[in-house]
């Protein structure tokens, strides 16, 4: 299955709940969630909220999936990562995709949705340790520096979305340097301090079937 290419708002309506896909617009009280908007499709405000437990189930998969944008095979590939690891499964798939460098790139107000960020890095306009990167999914670890590269596009780009995003708190595991345009991982998130709404352990649940 392709990358999901419609209307970002419909998304949320069918979660009934915020994903944060268009960076400001989400923020406006004409966001379609916060004027209450029903679910798209003809039966959407009659659709019946009553869910099996696989349903459940496979709904918080999909929300996840979605506010990160990634298919379903690189989903999985996400978590047999994280299966392999020696901590809790689901804490460590959200602390795997909390610091992709997409994700970090956005999070440091560098680009105004996740969207944005995948584009600004698969563009090359950042670097990693010194070290140009244009792969959205590298995943960062604690002591890593992202810079936007010394390109007056570049430069230009980032600017606008730090002025854009000025209200917005950087994470207390990252650290930004707005003058510089550089960012570092201080250390890895916990799951406290991690921002999606879900829960993770029906995920697990779902591909432990």
């Amino acid at each position: 299955m392709g990358r999901y290419t419609g209307p970002l708002c419909r998304r949320c309506r069918a979660e009934g709940m915020k994903l944060f896909l268009k960076g400001a617009r989400c923020s406006m009280a004409k966001c379609p969630v916060e004027t209450g908007r029903p679910a798209p499709g003809m039966h959407g405000q009659h659709r019946s909220k009553k869910l099996s437990d696989y349903g459940r189930q496979l709904r918080e998969k999909q929300r996840l999936r979605g506010q990160f944008g990634m298919r379903e095979n690189q989903f999985r590939l996400f978590f047999q990562r994280a299966l392999r690891g020696k901590h809790v499964t689901g804490e460590v798939l959200l602390q795997l995709l909390e610091t992709r460098l997409d994700n970090i790139v956005y999070k440091l107000g560098f680009a105004t949705s996740r969207a944005a960020a995948r584009q600004f890095v698969t563009h090359s306009h950042v670097s990693v340790n010194g070290r140009r990167a244009a792969v959205p999914s590298i995943v960062l670890k604690a002591g890593s520096v992202v810079v936007v590269r010394d390109r007056p596009k570049s430069r230009e780009q980032a600017k606008r979305c730090l002025e854009a995003s000025a209200g917005r708190e950087v994470p207390p595991w990252l650290r930004l340097d707005a003058n510089t345009f550089s960012g570092e991982v201080v250390r890895i998130p916990t799951r406290d301090e991690i921002a999606p709404v879900v829960n993770e352990q029906l995920i697990v649940e779902l591909y432990s079937k």
